[in-house]
């Protein structure tokens, strides 16, 4: 369950740095910002301030999935390891329940987003606490 676990929270690592890309490097590519719903440039000129930020975010919490299974994988730091992973990867999903409460019609976005780490955090604790 571990390693099943792991697979998925690097699954959901690698989904949250691509969000990271899409928002903060690529964003004013005109098929980016018709993939998050804009219709035009100047719609996407208005919001790049907050895609910039929010890109950042993604990949922070990317990061700390990272941070998390590296911490883990060492025998002598890997408690703290598991909690960094599940606190990353429970923020990942909380975004993605914000994310679909505020907005219904983003709910396959918010699937990408949240599925990979909820299934990450479900496997993760099934291994430690079972």
């Amino acid at each position: 369950m571990l390693i099943a676990g792991s697979i998925f929270a690097v699954l959901a690592a690698l989904i949250h740095v691509y969000i990271f890309f899409l928002e903060s490097v690529a964003w004013s590519g005109e098929k980016t910002w018709r993939l998050f719903g804009l219709r035009s440039q100047q719609e996407a000129d208005t919001v790049k301030p907050m895609a910039f930020n929010q890109g950042f975010y993604n990949l922070f919490l990317a990061i700390g999935v990272g941070v998390g299974l590296v911490l883990l994988a060492s025998t002598s730091v890997a408690q703290a390891g598991f909690g960094v992973l599940i606190a990353s990867l429970s923020s990942m999903v909380l975004a993605a329940v914000v994310l679909i409460t505020s907005n219904p019609k983003l709910a396959r976005s918010a699937a990408i987003q949240g599925i990979a780490p909820l299934i990450a955090v479900v496997l993760l604790l099934v291994a430690i606490l079972g």
